[in-house]
């Protein structure tokens, strides 16, 4: 039985793989690379926001300036086209994920709802 979940879920990946969402996130990510501007804004900005997840996942405080700063990277990279479009495409990509893992999880929702 073990086999045939395990099957599914590489077909599952499969089918993300090709479908219209992940195509449209791989040409963005590809449109921006070709870009070393907006890509470097880009890796600046992932990295700001990483370093701020790591300090709240380790219960560190985070600092009025930090909290500044990637707010003002938020607007700048706004304001870059092909930042926008490609957050715009991950946004659409995670929530099909999303809706994949309610859909996956479901048994589990059902089976802690019965009591």
């Amino acid at each position: 039985m073990a086999g045939n979940i395990f099957e599914t879920a590489n077909t599952l990946e499969q089918v993300i793989r090709d479908s219209a969402e992940f195509t449209e996130l791989r040409l963005h990510y590809a449109n921006l690379y070709a870009d070393q501007e907006a890509k470097k804004l880009f890796d600046d900005f992932r990295n700001v926001q990483m370093n701020l997840q790591q300090k709240q996942m380790t219960g560190q405080p985070i600092s009025q300036e930090e909290v500044m700063q990637a707010q003002q990277m938020v607007s700048v990279i706004g304001q870059n086209e092909k930042i926008a479009r490609l957050m715009e495409a991950e946004q659409r990509m995670s929530g099909v994920i999303a809706e994949i893992n309610k859909i996956v999880m479901r048994p589990l929702e059902e089976l802690y709802n019965q009591q």
